[in-house]
């Protein structure tokens, strides 16, 4: 199915992903990338560029799941995707059901230490932490404009002390 993907002409400005094994395509939206961009900017003071990824296919447990999350910030050798220490999806109103279900239980079910939802339509941003037995066992949520302090997270995604 993957490969049957890659094929597809995708018009361009468009993103697609597998998700439970169906196909999703959406357009990617100024505002998308603004904040996507947004998020990559400030890991970058804290991760070589070449331990973020943006829009790359990552398999992920589950029945046919190929997802290509905004951002990935990984720990240890590039390429290794059992190194995921942080994702983070802007929601779409095409996908957002996929990010806040399937795609949040997958993450935590590969135990991404840090799992990071903004959703601009509703103005707020939730982020999940401890992942055990396929589930997220904390979750912060706040409005646009509200910090997010990833320092205290079980990742160790910090800033101050990039891995």
């Amino acid at each position: 199915m993957f490969d049957w993907l890659e094929k597809l002409p995708i018009p361009e400005g468009y993103k697609s992903e597998i998700v439970g094994g169906h196909v999703f395509l959406w357009p990617q939206r100024d505002t998308h990338w603004d904040i996507t961009a947004n998020i990559l900017e400030q890991l970058r003071t804290a991760y070589p560029r070449k331990l973020l990824r943006s829009d790359v296919r990552m398999d992920c447990p589950g029945r046919l799941n190929g997802f290509a999350p905004d951002v990935v910030a990984l720990s240890g050798e590039p390429g290794d995707e059992s190194n995921v220490q942080f994702v983070a999806e802007v929601t779409s109103r095409e996908t957002a059901g996929n990010d806040h279900g399937p795609k949040k239980d997958a993450y935590a079910l590969a135990e991404v230490p840090v799992y990071l939802i903004v959703d601009p339509y509703a103005g707020e941003w939730h982020l999940h932490t401890l992942p055990e037995g396929g589930k997220y066992h904390a979750c912060v949520n706040f409005g646009f404009g509200e910090d997010v302090d990833l320092t205290g997270t079980v990742g160790g995604v910090n800033p101050a002390n990039p891995p």
